[in-house]
């Protein structure tokens, strides 16, 4: 879900904090990538693909186009995985996995193809087999990633770029801003660009100023907005929600001065703390000269031979996107 109506926030009190800008302006920056919402891109995004396996591939196919745009741009690449989610989350995890029962339910009933192939695509959930050939994958193509044991990547990532080791973050998630990252990467917000190389870029300073909030009230006016950990208040939205973050300093005062004219749950100054411990838990604590990021060198032969004899990508369209890779190194 990420943060609830936070773009709708920015655009409107904001509109300084995004910039739509060319992939070439990019050039010679690092950047690091949400690794599980990119796949979840490719996967979701086009009709699915299967080898004669029968093993789903729109995770490589659409991703190993994606990536030789970027790697075409000059653009370092710095995949980061989910490691284990926090306990808070595990109610958010099985909403998700109903809504993927109820579309087997559906799919199983429904006799209209075009219609199965879609609820099909809202099946499909993440595997260690798809991980491990997207390691593969970026391995052949020579891009470092990390992958720990405990952490949501998005959070990792905006604390990587805080700290300064990459310059952006590539994600949709917002929650990526509330922790911290200086600059945000998204596929372009403005729905009248129809070009591919153009992305937006939100920048955490100018979002601060146009919003009037420390960063610690950022947090907490994301928080009160409604995220993956707590649910927003009742009635409260993000125009609501702005007033009462610049009218107290705490959880506790909010509650308080609001209980007699909203229904709060018993429990929310508890989720809305441990939501605030989330948000924060890597503050200071990464040291990248620390981190087990996997880098190599790039191996075109690998590549080819995966993309092709594994995946039964098209072989030309295979040769072509890594010219296009070639004419950028060297």
């Amino acid at each position: 879900m990420g943060i609830k109506s936070l773009t709708q926030s920015i655009k409107r009190e904001c509109p300084n904090g995004i910039k739509h800008e060319n992939l070439s302006t990019l050039s010679g920056k690092r950047v690091a990538v949400d690794a599980s919402l990119i796949i979840y891109q490719q996967l979701l995004s086009h009709n699915l693909l299967k080898n004669k396996k029968g093993n789903i591939t729109n995770h490589i196919t659409g991703l190993f186009y994606k990536l030789v745009n970027y790697l075409s741009h000059n653009i370092e690449l710095v995949f980061v995985f989910d490691g284990r989610p926090p306990a808070l989350k595990q109610e958010c995890i099985k909403e998700r996995r109903k809504k993927v029962d109820d579309a087997k339910e559906k799919m199983d009933a429904c006799e209209n193809v075009e219609e199965k192939n879609d609820l099909e695509k809202s099946t499909v959930r993440m595997t260690w087999e798809m991980v491990d050939d997207v390691k593969r994958l970026l391995s052949y193509l020579g891009i470092s990633y990390v992958h720990m044991e405990v952490g949501e990547g998005e959070a990792i990532a905006a604390e990587l770029c805080r700290i300064g080791y990459v310059d952006y973050v590539l994600t949709e998630d917002m929650d990526t801003l509330v922790g911290g990252c200086p600059k945000l990467i998204r596929s372009c917000t403005d729905k009248a660009v129809k070009r591919k190389d153009i992305v937006s870029i939100l920048y955490h300073d100018e979002i601060l100023k146009g919003l009037g909030l420390t960063e610690d009230q950022f947090i907490k006016y994301c928080i009160l907005c409604g995220c993956d950990y707590c649910s927003n208040i009742p009635k409260v939205g993000n125009i609501m929600a702005l007033k009462l973050i610049k009218k107290y300093n705490t959880v506790e005062e909010i509650v308080e001065g609001t209980k007699n004219k909203y229904q709060i749950p018993e429990n929310y100054i508890d989720l809305f703390n441990k939501s605030y411990e989330i948000f924060t838990m890597h503050r200071d604590k990464l040291k990248p000269e620390e981190m087990d990021i996997k880098k190599s060198n790039q191996d075109l032969g690998g590549l080819i031979q995966f993309l092709v004899n594994d995946i039964e990508m098209d072989e030309k369209r295979v040769h072509n996107g890594i010219k296009k890779i070639q004419n950028t190194t060297g």
